[in-house]
């Protein structure tokens, strides 16, 4: 018979997340990702940079250490004193998560430090597919997604100013790394306009910037989805979660060139939420939240995209595509649109057998 002491050793204490760590675990979350980025633009900057000890990656690493002691003291309060495997499972998924996160950037880090004495360090796209950046990545964004997820344990659907600005903060942080990381199929941050060759040959340039508009159409939609499922959105959140990174983006790999691309989507973020929530509100009565959602995934995306080409054919002369790449590469990212909105809403919950 399992007695109340026994209990007390296994169970983690029920114990609710406080503003202090939640918003405490957003910083280490931004060291940490702020230190990837500044260890990206070094590396964007200067390519001779040949030294795994430099400050970016003291950033980054100190970062690391951040988080793990945060996640270290937001748990010394949930668990028992002898903490062991089965207390540290039961832990809720705020805390599991994040841990999950750390454990992969522990490993990555001990990989990146080996990886680069024995092979050297990566350059281009040898960046992008390295095993130790992998779990590197994997880490930060879990991580990050950690006050996100301890704001979810807090009832009701309005998030009110403070746990608005939180949960902004927290998905900017855990979206940058994978806006970053997968800089070689995105259509943000660079012009991605074709090369104006008739007929587009299959394998080519202007076949792979198709591959990164669609690549963006999901990265961008699918945290909008994700916090919409939990909370109705505040206004400007939507805007945020587009703009910035847009504009991080290009400051970061191409702030030598043009901002217009960086700033159209932004601008076409700002006219399309407020159109969206008219329309919505319009709407309310004759259609289901999922019809909305639908149609925002339907809609918006060649909205958006057909902006930056429009804009990209004024200020550059050609968008570099002929009339049916175009029409189709903007329906396409309407399917696109739309298959994330569809599956990313309809994921449920398993209950444990």
């Amino acid at each position: 018979m399992t007695t109340s002491m026994d209990r007390t050793a296994a169970e983690p204490v029920t114990v609710p997340f406080s503003a202090r760590e939640r918003w405490t675990l957003v910083v280490a979350a931004a060291w940490l990702v702020i230190g990837l980025q500044l260890d990206a633009y070094a590396h964007a900057t200067t390519p001779e940079l040949e030294t795994f000890w430099t400050p970016w990656h003291g950033v980054l690493y100190s970062g690391i250490a951040a988080s793990g002691f945060t996640l270290l003291w937001i748990m010394r309060s949930r668990l028992p004193g002898v903490p062991t495997y089965a207390s540290l499972l039961a832990l809720p998924n705020a805390l599991r998560i994040p841990l999950g996160g750390m454990a992969a950037l522990l490993v990555g880090g001990g990989m990146d430090t080996l990886w680069h004495n024995v092979f050297g360090i990566e350059q281009d796209m040898e960046i992008f597919i390295s095993p130790s950046h992998e779990f590197i990545i994997l880490g930060m964004v879990l991580v990050a997604a950690g006050p996100v997820l301890m704001q979810a344990t807090v009832p009701g659907r309005e998030l009110g100013t403070g746990g608005g600005f939180l949960v902004a903060t927290a998905a900017l942080f855990a979206v940058l790394p994978v806006h970053i990381y997968s800089l070689h199929a995105s259509a943000i941050g660079f012009r991605h306009l074709g090369s104006g060759a008739e007929p587009v040959p299959i394998f080519s340039p202007d076949a792979q910037l198709v591959h990164g508009y669609l690549f963006s159409t999901v990265l961008l939609l699918l945290p909008l989805i994700l916090i919409g499922r939990r909370w109705r959105l505040p206004i400007g959140l939507p805007t945020a979660l587009i703009a910035v990174p847009a504009a991080l983006m290009h400051l970061m790999f191409d702030s030598e060139d043009s901002w217009w691309p960086a700033l159209t989507l932004a601008a076409a973020s700002v006219v399309l939420e407020a159109a969206f929530r008219i329309a919505g509100r319009a709407t309310r009565a004759t259609l289901g939240v999922n019809a909305r959602w639908i149609l925002l995934g339907l809609i918006a995306p060649p909205l958006a995209w057909g902006s930056v080409l429009v804009v990209g054919g004024i200020v550059e002369g050609s968008v570099g595509f002929n009339v049916h790449m175009v029409s189709g590469l903007l329906t396409f990212t309407a399917l696109t649109g739309v298959a994330t909105v569809l599956v990313a809403r309809s994921v449920q919950h398993l209950q444990a057998e």
